[in-house]
């Protein structure tokens, strides 16, 4: 999989080196360089196919649009991994605490109900499988 990425980066690297020397060509256009222009512009439109290229390698890629946004906010886009997983990691904690709390309150409801329903809920426990009543 590595493999059609480095692949991808290494047209990419030359597609923008030959877009910067087109700007140095254009920058200092003289009647002279023409044919060097029209080998840059040349060389843009094969890198462009190769790029094309590439893309069916990658059809199965999805990348979220928000790595895009970071993209386009200066952002390092390695940050939104980061930032999901602490997320993911918070909202775990909190769904930890809520598991907690019910266990809690159902230990606490079969004591309280054990008091006022033995019998009850004996037979809860019976059909439950548990020996014992909580303490």
């Amino acid at each position: 999989m590595a493999e059609k990425f480095d692949h991808l980066e290494e047209h990419l690297e030359k597609f923008v080196e030959n877009i910067r020397q087109l700007g140095i060509i254009v920058s200092d256009f003289q009647p002279s360089s023409q044919t060097g222009l029209n080998q840059k512009l040349n060389f843009i439109v094969t890198g462009l196919q190769d790029i094309d290229k590439c893309r069916q390698q990658l059809h199965d890629i999805t990348v979220p649009l928000e790595v895009f946004e970071y993209i386009d906010q200066g952002r390092n886009p390695q940050l939104y991994t980061k930032e999901c997983l602490e997320r993911a990691l918070a909202k775990n904690e909190q769904v930890k605490g809520k598991i907690d709390t019910m266990k809690k309150f159902k230990s606490l409801l079969i004591q309280e109900l054990s008091k006022v329903f033995p019998e009850d809920m004996a037979k809860y426990r019976s059909i439950r499988g548990e020996a014992h009543a909580p303490p």
